[in-house]
């Protein structure tokens, strides 16, 4: 077999894997998710703001497979919907029978598919690909089944993985394990990579003897045992193959990503105050040099040039941040905010659908909504653009090297030119031009002595009452 998968890189670590090819992906989504108490999918609750399943195949979509297939049950329009974009296939399982049944369910999808199959899990979206090649090159190893095994803090009731080195011997689940079996802390994760010409018939050996009923994937393991087939397992860490069947186990995964996220960002150079602090979505690109002060929030798409410093407080979601900004504290950049080099956004204001230019400012309590800021130009303490008139969005352009004095108001559609100076306190309502002063405020009047004479009447009505 030729190399499939070479210098596969997790965490800046090449990885060199050689796997069977073409290999074809089995998806197992059936479960009912009742835990979630969700009308949304189970495999479609999101980690940092992408559906746990989408994770799984992202993952997979680097390894190249041939086909995939997602078995599901309820919740089966759902889920087509979701994998749409990426390619897969659905196949309904009703009734729900078990594991192995479940299986059985992809044969009509893959019936004229010859190759590694790879049997993975929608509410286990961490595993990663290279994960997974180990366990397709387990194949070319000689392995007519190849498990993935691991060893959890507490094993539990999870069924036991009974192995010399990485021989299995025997699979057992914890009601019928030995206690010397029980006392065996390799346990099995379900995922596995078999071959589709071995996979099916031994699949249609398996019966339903149980307590359940029901027809279990991990059957095949002894069956191609008592044929003399080799069966080799794969260990990895329990963290990648955590699932999620409850909101408390969902928040479990998120902090896992979170986690693993932070750490790759820093050994890439990103500098965090308080890593704990920090929330990224699947997509965060930050470049090194960055300085991440606490509690910031990071939604989907949001990339960040080097030497920018992102303050505490923050929330970002959408922008494309370049070179040495700042932003915050009190931020929130919302989608479409693109800033230019040396661009800053202090504290509380907004920007939305805006561009602010190179070394542009807007330091304090402003809406920067729907509009273009030059290069250079001041956004003074109070200013909104007045965008949205209940109807439709109107767009406002400010020029380079423009000062918007504090506390006014731009009606859009408007534009002021490159240079010109809005006094504090206007509300512009027509454009203006290059280097002119736009002020727009009644006349300052003043009335001697009116205050004292207003409180002295003031008192005296107080007094008569």
């Amino acid at each position: 077999m030729r190399p499939r998968f070479s210098a596969l890189r997790r965490c800046g670590i090449a990885i060199s894997v050689n796997a069977p090819l073409p290999f074809a992906a089995i998806i197992l989504a059936a479960g009912q998710g009742t835990r979630m108490k969700s009308r949304l999918h189970k495999v479609l609750h999101p980690i940092a703001g992408k559906p746990m399943l989408l994770h799984l195949m992202d993952s997979l979509a680097t390894l190249q497979p041939a086909r995939t297939v997602v078995v599901v049950g309820a919740g089966r329009e759902q889920v087509e919907a979701a994998v749409a974009s990426r390619g897969g296939a659905v196949a309904l399982q009703a009734p729900q029978l078990g594991t192995g049944h479940a299986v059985q369910q992809a044969e009509g999808a893959l019936a004229d598919f010859d190759g590694a199959l790879l049997v993975l899990y929608g509410d286990a979206p961490l595993v990663p690909a290279a994960t997974m090649a180990r366990l397709l090159a387990a194949l070319d190893d000689g392995a007519r089944v190849a498990v993935l095994g691991f060893r959890p803090a507490d094993p539990g009731a999870y069924g036991r993985i009974i192995a010399d080195g990485d021989q299995v011997r025997k699979m057992v689940e914890y009601k019928d394990a030995s206690p010397n079996e029980r006392d065996v802390t390799l346990c099995n994760s379900g995922l596995m990579a078999v071959r589709s010409r071995d996979l099916w018939p031994l699949l249609a050996r398996v019966g339903n003897h149980n307590a359940a009923g029901e027809y279990y994937l991990p059957d095949i393991v002894g069956l191609a045992l008592a044929d003399g087939g080799a069966v080799r397992v794969i260990e990895t860490a329990a963290d990648e193959v955590a699932g999620a069947n409850s909101r408390a186990e969902l928040a479990a995964l998120e902090g896992l990503f979170q986690q693993r996220r932070r750490a790759e960002l820093m050994a890439a150079g990103v500098s965090m105050v308080d890593p704990a602090s920090v929330f990224l979505a699947h997509d965060t690109e930050i470049a090194a040099d960055v300085l991440i002060e606490p509690f910031v929030v990071f939604g989907p798409g949001v990339r960040i040039g080097s030497g920018a410093r992102i303050r505490a407080h923050s929330h970002i979601e959408g922008a494309d941040i370049g070179e040495g900004c700042e932003v915050g504290p009190f931020a929130r950049l919302r989608p479409g905010t693109v800033l230019g080099a040396g661009a800053k956004v202090g504290n509380f204001v907004e920007v939305k659908a805006a561009t602010l230019g190179d070394g542009a400012k807007a330091n304090h309590l402003s809406y920067i909504g729907d509009a273009s800021v030059g290069a250079g130009a001041n956004i003074g303490a109070g200013t909104i653009t007045c965008n949205y008139d209940g109807f439709f969005k109107y767009r406002t352009v400010i020029g380079a090297g423009a000062f918007i004095g504090s506390n006014s108001a731009l009606v859009a559609p408007v534009a002021i030119g490159d240079g010109a100076i809005v006094a504090a306190g206007s509300t512009i309502t027509r454009d203006v031009a290059a280097d002119a002063l736009a002020l727009v405020r009644p006349v300052q009047t003043e009335k001697t002595g009116w205050a004292a004479r207003f409180r002295s009447a003031q008192q005296q009505k107080k007094k008569g009452q």
